[in-house]
Formats: structure tokens, C-alpha cells, sequence
């Protein structure tokens, strides 16, 4: 690099000598150089520069070492490396003043290699000691070489020794390099011994220590520092706070982040923006939204990162709506979102599923030729997958050039939500061609995708796969494989994955308790609750939830009210899942009573809790209480949804209000819903069960919607209470719905039972016979009892119970005496 600058120096100054002799007349020396040291300060131009270097070369000041010195550090200040170093290199004369400048610009610049060469050509040529200017350059020099012990020599230690060695260690501005030379090494205790050590410590001490512990994910470190450094006479500056405040956000230290901001207000310090933003980042992660948005708003000077922070901030804790709010009034003030804030905007379309919201986001990226952005079009898949919209997805997807895991994740998740299993599979292949390393997203994607399509032949390969990887102990896709297994009746299997977790967070026991519930393995739910209260972990709302399911499913009313106890124990009684989880427990336990209070002790009660009691007193023959509580809710403001018309409808169905059910089934756009087969299927019902068949079978011809087997079954089912005319509408029936879903034994079952209560036998075995042929298995009727706190199950023809001998003996005696009592009531 050095031969490249040297040249003949004339050539530079001879062009200018001939207008500078015309311009100037030359003083005295003395006032001279004062002219020209104000000169150099009052136009920093380069011609200006090149002008004042040629008078110093015709007024032969070029041996004036405090005149070259200055022209060398303004030079280095303006960036004119190249004159500067040809200016360092012609000096006769240079002293410590001269190498300090050098190393410092290049150092600055980013120049590192050049600014060590220069430093060790000082220590070889130049008989004076550095000083800490120098010293701190070149410190600084092997910081941004990442160069403490290896590469280069290891010059960074070289440099430890200098320091050592011309008594710098004490020094604040060469101690900080130090500091910061330790804390980019990765050797935050070194650094931390340096700091301690020096006598005096700078604002910028501060800040590089506590960035560096906040780096290193010693948090708690920094705080402590911070609150050292209040009790000194440094002031914080921004950089202080800014990264106090970084800490706090990782620790979640809401009360120590409010205390900085008090400490901010109190002592008059002045933010600027960059702070105020770091205090938005702040609020919004550690879930204060509202105290974000009150910064946010009282912010005089807001710049793109605020608008950014406070959207971002919005989304991450799923306030979506108001992020999409945000975003518009951004667009509406003339600012120009830039890639991150469209993310963030994609993220909460997604979750929203506005998709039209969405495309609008795409078309303003591609016309800000963001099309090419990574995380952009990551972004965009992610929207499209979650909107349904999975051909858009692919279209983006196909057109990116630069696919990673993000890319190919987000595409898996889509196909896997959607039960779409062999693109999932292809994708997958494709992404282990490109030899992209799956990442756990990928694993709990694909296990998702298994799981919902019962694969479990695929299921068992990504587990190996998982194994293969080492991620097989993730509680997240640990928790991932256990539903897998659940939802394919491998419980064992499940149950072996739990046990192999040797820290499992509520997450996986809940896995655990809602793979046996679905199994209907109440008993092991319960067992499984007594070891999660030995452990560490709290159970949540999804752990009563299932517990509250198993109790529901066995029909014990005991289980459930020691269960309601727990709940109230532990104080969740008013989340609104637990809450409906209860009413629907006591419903399926027969205690209308128990299900009313807890309704009525509600805390919160939403739509869901309302359908919850409306559909108790539905299905236990309550059609008056049951529209009475319809009227409770429409009063309270809260508006029906597509499940209380099905409650409602059942219960008028069971009930025989014809007038009264249609009368709701037409009011049902008034609320902008529209009908769906549910509703259909109630009305056939209401209209059957009241004799009103050919109606009910006219009623479904003209249904706007093609007519699913349920609602073909409905009217199957009402046939059973008409005349023997209507023996042949039940076999049409019947027809209609074997052809719409042929594997379900219900059709089946409610004909053989038709014909079998006309006598028509051969009919009979017909149908018995056609089951045979098709492989219809009809399902075993079952049944529970409480009986001195233990629940008892009963299947149709099933002789394991203990007591099989003992029951079907009373069984017998009570048939003998019925047969006798009805003998001798005939005689």
C-alpha cells in the first residue's frame, strides 16, 4: 500500500502554485500560520485542502512538524485517506502526534490491517513511547479484526503487553479499549477485571461493560452495574440506557424498566429517539402494550424505527387488529414501511386470515422492489399458508431464488394444516436434496402433518429422523411426537416419549393428558394429574380442560366436583375455557343444578359459555330454559353464533316446538349467519318427530345446500315414530344416506331397527348382510355407573368386568321375575 502512494509530491502542488502566487501575498511567519491554522478550520473542502498544502510546500513550512500535523488530522477527519497518507509519508519530520493520527484514522475507517502496520512501524522507527491515543487506536484496530489469540499473529495479546508495559493499564480511554477488545473476544470476566481495575471510568466504561454483559446473557450483571453507575458521577448516556433497558427486556424486570424510565424523567435527562424506541421495544416484550402505545403516542419526533417497534410490538403479543390500525395510519402520514414492517404486517394478515389486506402488502413490496427481500417473501408464504390461499404460497415460493429452513417451513406448515401430506412430503424432500438442515419447526410441522392424517408409518421415520438429528429430547417435539402417538391409539408409545423427557414443562404433561382423554383413558388422565402435582410444574387451563373431559367422558359427578375444587385452588375458576369445560362436565353428569351455578359464579362469560348452557338445557329436554337463557344473552349484548342456533334448534326439536324452532331458523340471517347442515339436520328433526315427515322430506329437496348424510339420517331417525306407510320413506332415506357416506353403521342400524319393529325379518338380515359385505362394523353400545366412588364401564356382550358372573345373575333373577310378574298380570 505504501509504494502505491509513493510518488512525486510535486505534481500534486505545481498545478496550484501559479493562482496562489496571484491570490496571495505572504505575512510574517508568525501571523502566517495563524491565518492558515484559521483557514483550515473554515472550509474543508478538498480543492481548499490541496491549496493550503501547496503554500505550506512554497512558504518551506514543510518541516514545521506542528503545521503537517494539523493538515494530517484534518485530512484523516475528512476522510481523504489517500492525500493524508502521502502528506505522513513526505513529513522529514514526524513525532508521536504524526503515528497517532495515522493509526486513529485508519483505525476509524476500518482500515485495521493498515492502522497495525503503521503501529508496528512506530515501534520500529520512531524512539518515543506511545501514548494512549495510539495505544487506543490500535487496541481498537485488533477489536474490529476479531483478534484477541488467533489469526494474524495474535496480535491482540502483542497489544496487552504494550499495555502493560508502558504503564496504560490504568489509563480510562486505553482501559476501555481493553475493556472492549476482552468483551468482543468473548471474555466478559476479563473484560470485568479490567473495568473494576481502572481508577477513573468514562460514560463510554460504562456502556462497554454493561453492553457486554447484556450481550453475553449476563443481564443481571448489567442491571447491577447500571445501579453502580447511578451511585457515581457519571450521568448515563443513551447507549447506557439503551442497553440497561435491553436487559430488562430480557429478563422480563418490569419494575427495574419502569424504574430506569422514572430515573430518565426524574433527572431531567434528555431522550432522543433512539432511547424512546428502546423503551417501546421494552414495554411491548415485556407484554405492556397499552404503556408502549402511551410512549409511542407522546413521542414529538417519531422515525421509522418507532412505527416499527410499535407494530412489531403489536403482533408479538397478538394484538393484531391494532398492528393492521397502525400500519394504515403509517401509510396515511406519507411514511414508508420498510421490510421488517411489512413482515410484521404479513404476520398479523395471517393471523387475522386478511387475506385482502395481505395482497395489498405484497403488491406495495413489489412495487418498492422488495420482491427480492428473503424475509419479505418468507413472510408472504407464511400469510398465504395461513389464509388458505397455499396456491399463492407455492406461487411465491417457487418464484424465490435463495430458499433457507424459514422458507421451506413456512410452506410445510401451511400443506400440513391443510392435511395436504404429500406435498408436505415432497417439500420435505426437497428441502433434504438442497441439503437444507431441518430445523425442530420443520420436525413439529411434519409430525403435525402426520398426526392429522394418521400416518403413522411417516410419523415413526421423522422420529428416527429426529433421533438421527439429536432433537429427540426437545420438549417441543417431544410434546409433538406424544400427540402424534395419541391420536393413533399408540399410547404406549406416547407414554414412552413422555417418560423419556427429563425436563418437561406443562406443555408436554398437557400432551400427555389430552393423548389419554382422546383414548378416552380417564383413569390414567387422573393418575397421570397426581404425579403433575408432585412436580414442578402448576397445571394451566389445558390441564383442567382435559381433566374435566375425563371426568365427563366416565360420568363421574364426584371426580368432577373434586376436580372444580382443584380448579378453584389453584384460582383459573375464571378463565372462560375452564368455566365452559365444567358446565359441559356437569351437563354429561346429569346435574343441571351444579352446571346453572357455575354459569351463573361466572366471572367472564363469552359466547362460548352462553352455548355451553344453552346446550345443557337443550340436550336434557329444558327447551324452555334453554330459550329463555337465548333471550338472557341477546339482552346482554353478547350476539349468537353458528353453535347457539344449534342449541336452540335441538332444543325446540326435542321439545316439539315446530312454531318456535322455524321461527329461529328464519331469524338466523337477521344475525348474519347462515345456515349450515347442523341447522338443516334440526329442522328435519323438528318437523319429523312432530309427524310431519313428508314436509321433513320435502323440506330437505329444497334445502339451498346439497343435504349431507346427516340430515338424510335425521329423517331416518324420525321414521321410526310414523306409521308403516312411511316404512318405505326410511328405506329412501336410508339409501340416500348409505350413498353419501357408506362405512357409517348408523343408516344401517336405524333401518335394521325400522324393519325389525314391523317384523319384517328378512328385511332384516338383509341389512345385516350388506354390512357384512361392506365392512361396516357397527360400533358396541357402552355405559358407566358410580358405584361407592368408582366408576364401573359396561359394553354390550362384554364379560371382562370382575363381577361379569355375579351381574349377569341378578340379570337373569330380574328377567325371571319380570316374566313372572307379566305371566300374572295376564291371568
Amino acid at each position: 500500500m505504501r509504494n502505491h502512494y509513493l510518488f512525486n509530491f510535486s505534481t500534486l502542488v505545481s498545478p496550484q502554485i501559479h493562482s496562489l502566487n496571484q491570490h496571495f501575498q505572504f505575512p510574517k511567519p508568525t501571523t502566517r500560520i495563524r491565518q492558515l491554522l484559521r483557514s483550515l478550520t473554515q472550509n474543508n473542502s478538498e480543492l481548499h485542502y490541496k491549496q493550503i498544502h501547496a503554500q505550506i510546500i512554497v512558504s518551506n513550512l514543510e518541516c514545521d512538524t506542528f503545521i503537517t500535523n494539523v493538515l494530517l488530522n484534518l485530512y484523516a477527519k475528512s476522510n481523504f485517506l489517500c492525500h493524508a497518507r502521502k502528506l505522513f509519508d513526505k513529513m522529514p519530520k514526524r513525532n508521536s502526534v504524526s503515528w497517532s493520527s495515522m493509526v486513529s484514522m485508519y483505525s476509524k475507517s476500518g482500515f485495521s490491517e493498515e492502522a497495525l502496520l503503521v503501529f508496528l512501524d512506530f515501534n520500529r522507527c520512531c524512539n518515543d513511547s506511545p501514548n494512549e491515543y495510539i495505544l487506543a487506536s490500535a487496541i481498537r484496530a485488533c477489536v474490529q479484526l476479531d483478534d484477541y489469540g488467533g489469526g494474524h499473529g495474535g496480535i491482540g495479546k502483542q497489544m496487552l503487553g504494550f499495555v502493560v508495559k508502558f504503564g496504560f493499564d490504568q489509563d480510562v480511554y486505553v482501559g476501555t479499549s481493553l475493556v472492549d477488545l476482552y468483551a468482543k473476544s468473548g471474555c466478559v470476566d476479563e473484560a470485568r477485571l479490567v473495568f473494576d481495575g481502572l481508577s477513573e471510568k468514562s460514560a463510554v466504561s460504562w456502556t462497554t461493560i454493561i453492553t457486554a454483559c447484556v450481550r453475553s446473557g449476563r443481564s443481571e450483571v448489567s442491571l447491577q452495574l447500571f445501579n453502580q453507575m447511578r451511585e457515581s458521577i457519571v450521568m448515563p448516556d443513551r447507549y447506557v440506557l439503551c442497553s440497561v433497558l435491553s436487559a430488562c427486556s430480557q429478563l422480563e424486570c418490569v419494575r427495574e424498566g419502569k424504574q430506569i424510565h422514572g430515573h430518565v424523567l426524574r433527572k431531567g435527562i434528555d431522550i432522543d429517539v433512539s432511547v424512546v424506541n428502546v423503551l417501546i421495544d421494552f414495554y411491548t416484550k415485556c407484554g405492556h402494550v397499552q404503556t408502549a402505545r402511551k410512549v409511542f403516542d407522546r413521542m414529538v419526533d417519531k422515525n421509522e424505527i418507532s412505527w416499527t417497534s410499535m407494530i412489531a410490538g403489536y403482533m408479538q403479543n397478538s394484538f393484531d387488529r391494532e398492528a393492521l390500525k397502525l400500519f394504515v395510519e403509517m401509510n396515511r402520514l406519507g411514511r414508508k414501511p420498510d421490510g421488517f414492517v411489512c413482515t410484521s404486517i404479513l404476520s398479523s394478515c395471517g393471523s387475522l386470515q386478511a387475506l385482502e389486506l395481505g395482497r395489498q402488502v405484497h403488491a406495495y413490496g413489489i412495487k418498492g422492489n422488495g420482491e427480492s427481500d428473503r424475509f419479505l417473501q418468507n413472510g408472504l408464504i407464511d400469510m398465504y399458508a395461513k389464509c388458505d390461499s397455499l396456491i399463492d404460497a407455492r406461487r411465491v415460493f417457487d418464484s424465490m431464488t435463495d430458499h433457507n429452513a424459514v422458507s421451506y417451513n413456512a410452506l410445510i406448515e401451511g400443506y400440513s394444516t391443510c392435511e395436504q401430506l404429500f406435498e408436505v412430503i415432497e417439500l420435505f424432500s426437497g428441502m433434504r436434496h438442497r441439503m437444507i438442515s431441518p430445523s425442530l419447526l420443520t420436525f413439529v410441522s411434519l409430525l403435525g402433518a402426520s398426526s392429522t392424517t394418521s400416518a403413522l408409518v411417516l410419523g415413526k421415520q421423522i422420529h428416527a429422523l429426529m433421533t438421527k438429528f439429536g432433537i429427540l429430547m426437545e420438549i417441543y417435539a417431544g410434546s409433538a411426537l406424544i400427540d402424534l402417538y395419541s391420536k393413533c391409539s399408540c399410547l404406549m408409545d406416547a407414554r414412552l416419549v413422555f417418560n423419556e423427557i427429563t425436563e418437561k414443562d406443562i406443555v408436554v404433561w398437557n400432551a400427555m393428558l389430552a393423548g389419554y382423554t382422546q383414548q378416552l383413558e380417564n383413569e390414567e388422565v387422573l393418575k397421570l394429574y397426581s404425579k403433575l402435582q408432585l412436580s414442578e410444574q402448576k397445571p394451566n387451563d389445558f390441564s383442567f380442560t382435559a381433566l374435566t373431559t375425563a371426568a365427563s367422558n366416565s360420568a363421574s359427578l364426584l371426580c368432577g366436583q373434586q376436580i372444580h375444587n382443584h380448579i378453584i385452588k389453584t384460582g383459573i375458576d375464571s378463565n372462560s375455557f375452564v368455566t365452559n369445560s365444567l358446565i359441559d362436565m356437569y351437563a354429561k353428569c346429569g346435574s343441571l343444578q351444579d352446571a346453572r351455578k357455575t354459569f351463573s359464579s361466572a366471572m367472564r362469560r363469552d359466547v362460548v359459555c352462553w352455548n355451553s348452557i344453552i346446550l345443557t338445557y337443550a340436550h336434557h329436554g329444558e327447551a324452555k330454559k334453554a330459550l329463555q337463557i337465548f333471550e338472557e344473552m341477546t339482552k346482554e349484548g353478547i350476539n349468537p353464533n353458528y353453535i347457539t342456533f344449534i342449541g336452540i334448534l335441538s332444543a325446540c326439536s326435542h321439545a316439539g316446538l315446530v312454531k318456535d324452532g322455524l321461527h329461529y331458523f328464519e331469524s338466523m340471517p337477521d344475525y348474519g349467519i347462515e345456515p349450515g347442515t347442523e341447522h338443516y339436520a334440526c329442522v328435519v328433526s323438528l318437523l319429523g318427530l312432530a309427524g310431519k315427515l313428508h314436509k321433513a322430506k320435502e323440506f330437505v329437496e329444497k334445502m339451498p345446500i346439497k343435504a349431507e348424510a346427516v340430515v338424510w339420517r335425521s329423517l331416518l331417525s324420525a321414521c321410526r315414530r310414523g306409521a308403516s306407510s312411511n316404512v318405505e320413506l326410511a328405506k329412501y332415506a336410508a339409501e340416500m344416506a348409505i350413498s353419501i357416506d357408506p362405512t357409517d353403521s348408523g343408516s344401517y342400524t336405524l333401518l335394521s331397527n325400522i324393519y325389525a319393529a314391523k317384523g319384517m325379518w328378512v328385511d332384516v338380515k338383509k341389512i345385516r348382510d350388506g354390512m357384512d359385505v361392506a365392512g361396516v362394523v357397527k360400533e358396541a353400545g357402552h355405559s358407566w355407573i358410580e358405584v361407592n366412588n368408582a366408576a364401573h364401564k359396561f359394553i354390550a356382550r362384554d364379560t371382562t368386568h370382575c363381577k361379569t358372573e355375579l351381574i349377569y345373575s341378578v340379570l337373569d333373577s330380574l328377567i325371571w321375575q319380570t316374566k313372572e310378574a307379566a305371566h300374572t298380570y295376564k291371568l
